[in-house]
Formats: C-alpha cells, sequence, structure tokens
C-alpha cells in the first residue's frame, strides 16, 4: 500500500491524526487533486473527535468560505474549542474576530479568554 492508501485505510477507520492528515492533502493538493471541500470533510472529522489542528483549520475555512459556506459564527465556534485546548494561533484569531465585532467572538471570547 502506498502511503495515501495507508492514511485513507486508517482515516476511514475513524483515527483522527489520519483524518487530520487527509484532509491537510487535500486542502494542499498533495499526492491527491486539491479539493478544499474534501479537505473540509476530513477536517471536520478529526475536529470533532478532539484534534485541535483540524479544528483550527475548519475554522479557517469557515472564516474565509474554503470548501464550505462562509460562516464567522461557525469560525469562531471551531477556534473557541481549538483555543480551549491551548492553541494559541486560534485564541489570535478569535481576538481579533471579537475586534471587528462578530458576536460569535465577542461570546467565546468573554467567556473563555
Amino acid at each position: 500500500m502506498t502511503d495515501l492508501q495507508l492514511t485513507r485505510a486508517r482515516a476511514e477507520q475513524g483515527h483522527a491524526e489520519a483524518q487530520y492528515n487527509l484532509g491537510l492533502m487535500y486542502d494542499d493538493g498533495l499526492g491527491v487533486p486539491q479539493d478544499k471541500a474534501e479537505a473540509a470533510r476530513w477536517y471536520r472529522l478529526a475536529a470533532e473527535q478532539g484534534h485541535r489542528w483540524a479544528q483550527f483549520n475548519l475554522g479557517v475555512m469557515y472564516h474565509y468560505g474554503r470548501g464550505v459556506p462562509p460562516d464567522q459564527a461557525e469560525a469562531a465556534r471551531w477556534y473557541r474549542r481549538a483555543a480551549e485546548q491551548g492553541d494559541a494561533p486560534a485564541v489570535s484569531w478569535l481576538r481579533a474576530m471579537a475586534k471587528q465585532g462578530h458576536a460569535g467572538a465577542r461570546k467565546c471570547f468573554s467567556r473563555r479568554h
């Protein structure tokens, strides 16, 4: 089996790290055709299992509407989940969103940060 096949098999078995890695591969077009929607799908599976980097990347996807419809509240929700696990970039993004007046970020930021 190739690395891609092994990663996909593990991802399909529910391994969060493999799901995150497959998301990265689709996000950047590494060994697969670039597909932002497919990247978001794999990030979501890993994020729902608590993978903080997947949570942050999924927040970015929603923030900019890459592979998913743009949704600032959803972006803030995923940034918050990553920030709660100590992800410093997620905290920075939440702060920036709160300063720009995004209600979801202000709510998250006032509760946790």
